[in-house]
């Protein structure tokens, strides 16, 4: 074999393993982390606990950020406490995968966001308001659909 044969003949090895490379990490990168899934199970744990403003803890009850606070905590990944720092957490992205956080405008004024942990299948489980209890929603119901400012991903 001549010498361009072998050099070609190695380009064309090295560029098939970095193109399988990026292959694999990109199909990864579809797939919830170990620590999402966690905070999406420790979340849906405590579906049916009351809403209580403020509350972080199971003993507690949840606000909807304290909700998300605590279960990624429990998981071991840190995330602010309050939603507008929830707001601009990890990256946003445009495909939600189980265990991203949604961030929903509920109100007129720049703290009147709400968030919740998207669930898979277009649900998203969240501490709604006071007197309701965690539960799962529709990202595809017209209330939530239409004030849904973005998707992010806290963790992978």
């Amino acid at each position: 074999m001549s010498r361009g044969n072998i050099c070609r003949a190695l380009a064309i090895a090295f560029f098939a393993m970095v193109l399988s490379g990026c292959a694999t990490y990109h199909s990864s990168s579809n797939e919830p982390t170990a620590q999402a899934n966690g905070a999406l199970r420790s979340a849906m744990n405590q579906m049916g606990k009351c809403y209580r403003t403020g509350g972080c803890s199971p003993s507690k009850g949840f606000d909807c950020s304290g909700l998300i606070y605590w279960a990624y905590r429990a998981n071991g990944v840190k995330v602010p406490r309050v939603t507008t720092d929830q707001a601009r957490a990890g990256r946003e992205v445009s495909t939600p995968l189980a265990g991203d956080i949604m961030v929903f405008r509920t109100g007129g004024s720049g703290t009147g966001l709400h968030t919740g942990i998207y669930a898979g299948g277009s649900k998203f489980v969240h501490s709604p308001k006071p007197g309701a209890r965690i539960r799962l929603d529709s990202v595809k119901n017209q209330y939530w659909k239409k004030r849904l400012v973005c998707v992010r991903r806290v963790s992978g």
